[in-house]
């Protein structure tokens, strides 16, 4: 049985920037407001966090800055992922030496590849590196799906322990279970199907929601923990008209408008993405005021 890295909620953090590079003050004060409500793991330059346009230099910062800011108060999760092997290696050594608790690592995209190629990806860094390993599985970005078979293969490595499931699958994420058992966790990519995924024996998720409701995220993990079941569902099904907004266009343009709703002074996303549209911003005003946010 492998070493679970964090259970319950990881928030994949959103990455501030101005028109110079990355609002760090910003950053400590969302990273704070994490650690002060409980939030389980911080996952830095992920999907979330725009981690695709933002330079090397401004992800070194970035994971060096969030590791030394959060201090080993939580987990901190890097994404390293990329579609160039020896990138994502690259960005593995670096993310083990400045003192990460773990990586998170997307599949290869837009070249994609075979079932063989993502042993042979994974794999390789794999063995560049002693850090925990969580694969992401999300084919509506990357176009590539993780099988259940080939997760059974990569489970056998000893420091690949956990895997992102956001293909929205279910039937999937049982298979993933059925197979894995105790040498692969599994965690929530996808805010909508968190007490769905604890029940298939899930150990949390990695969620766009915890940025603006982290106690809340947090709170329903630990609910069904406890044996409520029907607190935790009540939760989860209560905030899913949050989660739609969220994810109304392109993540993370609704997560980072929401944000700077809150206070916060996280910018505009970075092109190609735009900023979220007019009719989405009254939504997302509307169902933040509902749920107290605002």
């Amino acid at each position: 049985m492998k070493k679970t890295i964090f259970q319950g909620c990881g928030t994949a953090i959103v990455t501030p920037f101005t028109e110079d590079g990355i609002n760090f003050e910003e950053l400590r004060k969302l990273i704070e407001f994490q650690i002060q409500n409980q939030t389980d793991a911080i996952v830095v330059c992920g999907t979330t966090g725009e981690a695709s346009t933002m330079t090397t230099q401004e992800k070194k910062e970035t994971i060096k800055f969030t590791i030394e800011t959060v201090a080993k108060r939580t987990k901190v999760i890097v994404g390293t992922g990329s579609n160039n092997t020896k990138v994502a290696i690259e960005m593995s050594k670096y993310a083990e030496k400045v003192g990460a608790d773990g990586i998170l690592v997307v599949t290869p995209y837009y070249n994609k590849t075979t079932q063989k190629g993502l042993i042979a990806h994974y794999t390789a860094i794999a063995k560049e590196v002693s850090l925990p390993i969580i694969m992401y599985n999300v084919p509506s970005r990357t176009g590539v799906n993780i099988l259940p078979e080939t997760c059974l293969e990569l489970s056998k490595i000893e420091n690949i322990v956990a895997m992102k499931e956001a293909s929205g699958n279910i039937s999937q994420v049982a298979k993933i279970a059925s197979l894995c058992q105790n040498n692969l966790d599994i965690y929530a990519g996808n805010d909508d199907q968190i007490i769905p995924i604890l029940s298939l024996g899930g150990k949390g998720v990695i969620s766009v929601l915890a940025n603006i409701m982290p106690k809340y995220t947090h709170d329903m993990t630990q609910k069904y923990w406890e044996g409520n079941l029907e607190e935790a569902t009540k939760m989860q099904l209560g905030v899913i008209d949050v989660i739609e907004s969220l994810f109304s266009e392109v993540n993370p343009i609704p997560v980072k408008y929401a944000l700077n709703l809150m206070g916060y002074h996280f910018g505009l996303p970075r092109l190609p993405l735009i900023p979220l549209s007019e009719i989405k911003q009254n939504q997302m005003e509307e169902v933040m005021k509902k749920h107290q946010l605002l």
